[in-house]
């Protein structure tokens, strides 16, 4: 780090918004890697840093010098003419602003301290037959000899169906809380939002906030043990300043434990069926499933990128960056990272170094993250058992297109022979629990 600080970034020439690169982005990530630990790009923003290491995105994000609090320029800078549209997109900006995604201490360690109640191992355990139910329900629902779309009949619906079940609000309703997850992810997956991106969005975030607030009086006269109530509890403590807070807190949660689930779901389905030897390892050796859905993690991340604000001015490898400066985490880049992990770009579900940045790092990882693991296993744990011959149906994979939250529009499988009789997955039973989703020993 001890060269001369450039005044002026250098461009890079990466175009992260090609088709190809949607497609396949790990190409261009090594190429970045090995061009340098830091880079400017102009695609993010109208600019940003980009770092691409492992070393450098974990510490990235476990720095306080890098600030989480960005919506503002995001928001407000869909609006490049300086017009109505930013008194048009102030409620959005003041509900994206106070989620916890988006917060640094002490704010975000007194919101996170009302969630982590809901997300302990022993409230998660209790989840376990409930999950597994779901599970079985939607596969029943199927028909794997024609073949079906596994992205519309299970990845999609279930976590929404899952992360209702921990907040205390309608299953039913699913089909809406996917509808608003889309806008979200679509917003905050363009490299260059646009004002009509950024209007759905906050259409879609106005509905959510709207949503719970219809549901909390009924709440706040018959508490329960979800996450909503715990958030109305906090509220009267004080621990929640206000409901502007509290309805951001709810409308998150119901995004972010939706939109990452799926995408792992459908990823990581994508990725053993075209790597059938490690399909076939996995049915062989059930025992290595906790380990196998964190190497799928890490091979395709359903998170390809978080983005931080420089709060205080710095020199990085010899790059001067300024306060206000957005510098890009590149998490898809950094866990095939060959510095970190031996053949970083093949697939190995028996791989003893599993940890990836997937989830995050630092005070900010994701606290939803043994969640998400427990519905993995769940699922890959039954299919396996009741489908050990399923197929990709489409050559080609059919991507969403989002450079953030990468995954699947669709994902057409298929059972080459009868499936199994539908019962106790003997692998769902003996393997998922909190303790393999923690990584900690059962």
């Amino acid at each position: 780090m001890g060269a001369e600080p450039a005044l002026k970034p250098a461009r890079s020439s990466w175009l992260l918004s090609d088709a190809g690169f949607l497609r396949d982005p790990y190409p261009t990530y090594q190429a970045m890697r090995e061009a340098g630990p830091i880079q400017w790009s102009e695609e993010f923003f109208g600019g940003a840093w980009v770092v691409t290491r492992h070393a450098d995105v974990e510490s990235v994000l476990r720095d306080p010098r890098f600030s989480a609090q960005r919506t503002g320029g995001w928001v407000m800078g869909v609006d490049r003419q300086g017009g109505s549209a930013r008194r048009e997109l102030q409620g959005f900006q003041r509900l994206f602003a106070r989620a916890m995604l988006f917060l640094d201490a002490p704010d975000h360690a007194r919101i996170r301290q009302v969630l982590n109640a809901g997300f302990r191992p022993a409230a998660l355990q209790a989840l376990v037959p409930r999950i597994e139910q779901m599970v079985t329900e939607r596969l029943d629902a199927v028909d794997a000899a024609t073949g079906f779309d596994f992205m519309q009949a299970v990845a999609r619906p279930l976590p929404a169906q899952v992360i209702a079940m921990l907040m205390g609000v309608e299953s039913s309703d699913q089909a809406r809380f996917i509808a608003w997850s889309d806008d979200l992810a679509a917003f905050i997956g363009a490299l260059q939002p646009t004002l009509d991106l950024a209007r759905r969005a906050q259409k879609s975030l106005l509905e959510m906030s709207a949503y719970f607030e219809a549901l909390l009086p009924q709440r706040r006269r018959e508490p329960g043990d979800d996450l909503v109530s715990r958030l109305l509890q906090a509220e009267h403590s004080g621990q929640i300043h206000g409901s502007t807070e509290l309805l951001a807190q709810c409308a998150m949660l119901l995004f972010a434990g939706h939109e990452t689930t799926r995408n792992l779901l459908g990823n990581g389905l994508h990725a053993l069926l075209r790597h059938p030897d490690q399909w076939k390892r996995l049915q062989r050796e059930p025992e290595l499933l906790p380990g196998a859905v964190r190497e799928l993690l890490r091979y395709d991340s359903p998170v390809q990128y978080t983005g931080r604000r420089v709060a205080t001015e710095m020199d990085m490898y010899g790059r001067r960056l300024r306060r206000g400066d957005l510098l890009v985490a590149l998490i898809g880049a950094a866990n095939r990272d060959p510095q970190r992990y031996a053949e970083p770009d093949r697939l190995d579900v028996a791989r003893r170094q599993v940890g990836s940045l997937s989830f995050g790092h630092g005070p900010h990882v994701c606290i939803g993250a043994a969640l998400t693991l427990m519905e993995a296993q769940a699922l890959f744990g039954r299919l396996l058992q009741r489908w050990p011959r399923l197929r990709l149906t489409d050559e080609v994979p059919n991507w969403n297109g989002n450079p953030v939250y990468r995954g699947l529009a669709k994902l057409e499988v298929r059972q080459t022979d009868a499936p199994s009789a539908p019962g106790g997955s003997r692998l769902a039973s003996e393997h998922l629990c909190v303790n393999a989703a923690l990584g900690e020993p059962s």
